[in-house]
Parts: structure tokens; sequence; C-alpha cells
């Protein structure tokens, strides 16, 4: 450097690394930073080095119609091995879809991993609980996880994870048909920053495994699931869950098991959608024990009769969303508890609900003009923050 300024030549190539890497931050444009490495291996290395996620083609993630082929990618332990080696400061990986790959790809986890927070392992079908444990040993940073159709995946896997990673906060299971409640407890009583747990279509939970989770659970989807009341008042039983998605519940040799639903004050957005056997006493305990329900989905909520829209009416002052769509009890009389009430509302989703009479709902429209009827149906409700979308 000391030649070059006596000749007056200056170069950017002969700036130190530290200055090119905050040049590298300084480029806001994922064309340019991806173009930053192509100018020569130095800075190739630079942007290796400063790389902080890793997103395969295959991933289900990427919202590219060419990606979406029948055949995946086929990313094998020697692939990723030399991505692992090339970018050793990654926090957030996604290998979802890649469904040769298996537990011995995860190996060099255990030397590369000790930055991730994030990983995605969705439908990597040949991933055991071994592999699991790789992950457990190499990612003492893990905050979120996700293990969709992850088959291969056992109770043992998830007591292994809880152990290691119990700074955990986002973690999802759906589809996971070989974990049961006792998997799902060592997650929920090992992890205490728990924010949002995806159970999904697992068959053989019913929630009691939740039992004794932190307060900072506050996100829990179960759709398709087999709750009973002792699962319902495990997954309400830390006080602080503010979005619950029980849709298409599972019938019970119990009966209704939902009522419990009623304890969680701090409820916020509940998507009960196709729950066909919920019944009035449920639906009265709810809306009067969660005050703070902005939205509530009870499409083809069949068992809801008048003195269920009466109480949702009555008790529901905060509700800014109702669903409705083929309800096949909602009646003129029910229509009428609902206008009377819900003074906060300010969208109705309501259409196929063949006990309403067309001057039932004119007289809707007159007396609550503020609020926008629709007929579409919204099959998914979630909040604008949700680590599962």
């Amino acid at each position: 450097m000391g030649d070059l300024s006596k000749n007056g030549v200056t170069s950017i190539m002969h700036l130190p690394d530290d200055c090119l890497t905050i040049i590298f931050h300084a480029l806001d444009n994922r064309i340019d930073r991806e173009s930053f490495g192509l100018t020569c291996r130095r800075w190739l290395h630079i942007q290796d080095f400063n790389r902080r996620s890793l997103q395969f083609e295959c991933s289900f993630t990427i919202l590219n119609p060419s990606s979406l082929s029948t055949k995946s990618l086929d990313v094998h332990t020697v692939h990723l091995h030399r991505l692992l080696r090339r970018f050793q400061h990654l926090e957030s990986l996604s290998l979802c879809g890649c469904r040769e790959l298996n537990d011995s790809g995860l190996t060099r986890l255990l030397s590369y991993g000790s930055n991730l927070q994030k990983l995605n392992l969705d439908c990597c079908l040949k991933v055991t609980d071994y592999g699991l444990s790789l992950v457990a040993s190499g990612c003492p940073s893990l905050t979120t996880i996700s293990l969709y159709r992850c088959l291969n995946i056992t109770d043992k896997g998830l007591e292994t994870l809880a152990t290691a990673c119990q700074s955990l906060k986002y973690v999802n299971l759906s589809y996971c048909s070989h974990i049961s409640d006792n998997g799902l407890k060592a997650i929920a009583q090992r992890c205490c920053q728990l924010q949002a747990v995806n159970i999904s279509h697992c068959e053989s939970i019913n929630g009691v495994g939740f039992k004794g989770c932190s307060k900072s659970l506050a996100h829990v989807e179960a759709e398709s699931c087999k709750l009973t009341p002792e699962g319902v008042m495990g997954i309400v039983s830390g006080g602080g869950i503010e979005y619950l998605d029980v849709s298409c519940l599972s019938w019970s040799p119990l009966g209704d098991p939902l009522h419990g639903i009623g304890f969680s004050s701090s409820l916020k957005i509940l998507n009960f959608r196709m729950c066909r056997t919920v019944s009035d006493t449920s639906i009265a305990a709810i809306a009067k024990g969660c005050p703070l329900l902005k939205e509530w989905n009870l499409a083809l909520c069949h068992e809801v009769r008048i003195s269920g829209w009466q109480a949702v009416g009555l008790y529901c002052q905060n509700l800014k969303r109702l669903h409705v769509n083929r309800c096949r009890n909602l009646n003129d009389n029910g229509l009428q508890a609902l206008r009377d009430g819900c003074r906060s509302l300010s969208i109705l989703y309501l259409n196929g609900c063949v006990r309403v009479t067309p001057f039932a709902l004119e007289l809707f429209k007159s007396h609550r003009a503020n609020v926008c009827i629709k007929e579409e149906e919204v099959m998914c409700i979630k909040p604008y923050y949700s680590p599962f979308r």
C-alpha cells in the first residue's frame, strides 16, 4: 500500500478484508450480493464467510414454479458436506424436500452447526432419530426447527432434541405420525422459551403433553388432531395462548372436548372450522372466558344453535372477524343475536347458511352498515407473524 501511495495508484482490490466485509453488508440488493463473489476468489471467500442462510431450489418454501416438479433435487451427503464446509457461519439452513438426504448427511453439523438458529428438514424422509441427535449435538443455538412429514422421527428423537436445544421457540411437528404426547411433553417442559408448536395431523397426540408448558407458548396448531378434554386443558395450561387452530377436530367418544378453551383469557384468534360437534356449552364458555378474541372461525360448526350465537353476540365485544360459512343451524334469530351484539365486528364471512332468509340478511345490513359481509370461505386463518406460513 505504501508503494501504491507513492505512485498515486489506488485500487479497491487492495482494501483489507474488514473493509470489503463492510462493503458487502452495505449491499441491500440480493443480485448485487450474489455478483460480489464473482469478482475474484478473495471476494468470493468474503461472500462465503458472510453468508448466513442457505436454501435449496427443491425447498417448497421457495415460490418458484420451476422448482415444483415431481422429482426432488437429489441432495446427498457429499453435497451437503461441501456446502457446510464452504459456508461455515450459517444461521439458517433449509433442506426442505431433500428426500434423498439421510442421517450421515447431517454429521457436518457437528463441526459447522454452532451458529445455526433455524433448520428446516421438511419431507426429509430418510432422516431418523439418529440424524436428529446429530442436529441436537451440533446446533445448541437452535431456536426454530421444522420436521413436517419426517416420518421416521419418534419420541426418542424429540427427547434428545429437547435436552440439547433448550432455546427452541418454534417447532413444527405436523404429519409426524410416530410421535406421541411423550415426545411433545419433553419439548413443552424442557424448552422454556417455546412460543409456537404445530402438531397438525399427528394422530397419536391428544394434547396432554402440553401440560405444564411455559407461559411463553402463544401459538398452537392442532388441525385434525384427536384432542381430549385433558389435552385441551394441557394446551391452555401455560396461560399464554393467543392463537389456536383446532380445525377439523376428530370425533371423540368423550364428547365435545373444547370447553376448556374458555380458560384462555389471552386468546385472540381461534379456528374451529369443521369442528362439527362443538356444542353451545363450549361456545358459551369460550365467549365468556376469552374477552380479547378478535377472530373466530366457526364455519361448518353445525351444532352451534341459538344459545351459542346469543353467547357470541353478548360476550364477544372485541370480535372483529367472524366466519359462519355453511353453519347448518344459524337461522334468522341467531343472525339477529350477532347483529345486536358483537359491537366491534367489521367483517362477517357468510354463505351457504340455508336457514338464514334474505330478509334477515338485509335487516342485518341495514342495522350494521359498517360490517362488510363476504361470501368467500377462508380455509385458514393465521396471524401476520405466523412462524408456520
